[in-house]
Formats: structure tokens, C-alpha cells, sequence
């Protein structure tokens, strides 16, 4: 049986201008988690927010009171230097820092926005790195990078350097509102029957209409933007997203 169901909206769909209350009411609504998008305006071509708007959000939503619990901010950072911001967001009450295999590989160990450095970092340094931090660590892949370049990660014998989650993009990262690629499904498939315990996010055109694709695949931390935060009934939306996941654990 694979993990539970975890219905993590998207707050970039969300009302900005009443965004603390839009962030409760999700979670009121049946919401596990509350996914926050990342952008930089470099690693991919849009710009969202930062640190400070997850500290002013944070106190409208208890912190879960386990790992993986309700009320955990899962934050997708599309963002170019992943290492120098895990510490501003462990302060903003970050939970679950998701970082991107493609930004790691290219990017320094530098530690802080302020910090510089020659020196690279790597996929398993960053998740000992927030680890370490006392976050959970996910990773992410873009529609264009293969799965099997987490293989040796996700078999790493320590653990420390292994990752809580693993986030497969089923849009291209930068902007809400697209198309879902159902051609990304083979990864989740992959993923799900190598590690049966592995929590798997999808994000990207999630709604009723493509969460039946996902699940079967075998994701289980469904991200959802506009299909919850523009349904006249986002309570009942989360629970058919829910429902979808659980009926096929």
C-alpha cells in the first residue's frame, strides 16, 4: 500500500490580497498541506515571492505537530541557488523544502543570499544540508529530465542524503494555469514500483479531470491551484482529489 493521500493546494492561485485567511480556510476546507510556489525570475522566467510573505503566512496555520502532518508548508523553490535560502525559510516556518534535481547540479554550496563561493553543491549534499536544518527534504524534476537520474539518490545508504519526497512536474515550472502532460505519468510509475513507501508529488494541471491519470500511476501528494482555489466548493474539490488517491492506495 502506498502512502497516504495528501491534497496540498497551491497558494499562487490564491486570493493575495486576503492570503493569510486564504491559507486557513484551505486547510479548514481538508487540506493536508499548502503548497508554496518558489520563483526567481532566473531558474525559471516568472517571479513569485520570498521568505518574508511565508513568515506573514505562517502564524494563519498551525504547524503540523508531525512530520508530513496537516498544516505543512511544502515549499517548490524554482529557484536558481537552492542552498544560499534553505535557513531563511527554515526561520520563515518552512516544513518540507523541495528543491530541483536541474538547479542542484548546476549551482554553489553558498549558504546564504549574502555568501559567495566557487564551490558546488550536489543533490545529496542539499538534502543532508535541510535535513540538517530539521526540514524535510523533497526533490523535483522538470518534463524534460529523466527519471532514472534519482536512482542513485533515492538508493543512497544514507539516509541522512535521501529525500522525504519526490516531486515530478507534470507542467513546465513558471507559471499556474497550464495543460497537463500526461506523458510524465511513466515516471510516477517508475518511481512508485521502485519505492513503495515514497511520498510522490505531481503538480502542474492537476483538477478532477486528471487526478483519476495520477493516481493510478502512483502519486499520492496531489498539488492543485486553481481547481481548488476557483471551485465555489473547494471543501468538496479537496475531497473528490482525496477520494481519487485513497481509492487506489
Amino acid at each position: 500500500m502506498s502512502p497516504p493521500a495528501i491534497i496540498a493546494p497551491s497558494i499562487l492561485s490564491a486570493d493575495f490580497a486576503a492570503l493569510g485567511k486564504a491559507c486557513s480556510d484551505t486547510i479548514n476546507h481538508g487540506a493536508s498541506w499548502l503548497h508554496i510556489d518558489i520563483m526567481d525570475g532566473h531558474f525559471v522566467p516568472n517571479m513569485t515571492f520570498g521568505a518574508p510573505v511565508v513568515t506573514k503566512i505562517r502564524p494563519h496555520v498551525a504547524k503540523p505537530s508531525k512530520a508530513y502532518g496537516k498544516g505543512t508548508f511544502d515549499c517548490h523553490m524554482m529557484i536558481a541557488e537552492p542552498k544560499k535560502w534553505v535557513k531563511d525559510f527554515q526561520k520563515a516556518g518552512c516544513d518540507l523544502y523541495c528543491f530541483h534535481y536541474e538547479a542542484a547540479v548546476t549551482s554553489t554550496a553558498a549558504e546564504s543570499p549574502a555568501d559567495h563561493t566557487d564551490t558546488r553543491t550536489s543533490p545529496k549534499e542539499m538534502i543532508r544540508y535541510i535535513h540538517g536544518q530539521n526540514m524535510l527534504a523533497g526533490i523535483a524534476i522538470k518534463p524534460d529530465t529523466p527519471v532514472d537520474v534519482l536512482w542513485d539518490i533515492l538508493d543512497d545508504p544514507n539516509k541522512d542524503q535521501v529525500p522525504d519526497m519526490v516531486l515530478v512536474m507534470t507542467v513546465h515550472p513558471g507559471f499556474g494555469g497550464q495543460k497537463f502532460m500526461a506523458s510524465e505519468l511513466p515516471k510516477v510509475k517508475a518511481l512508485r514500483q521502485r519505492y513503495p513507501d515514497l511520498n510522490i508529488e505531481v503538480d502542474g494541471g492537476l483538477s478532477e479531470a486528471t487526478v483519476d491519470q495520477a493516481a493510478d500511476a502512483g502519486a499520492n501528494v496531489i498539488v492543485a491551484g486553481s481547481a481548488v482555489f476557483g471551485a465555489d466548493d473547494p471543501a468538496d474539490v479537496i475531497s473528490k482529489l482525496k477520494q481519487a488517491v485513497e481509492s487506489r492506495r
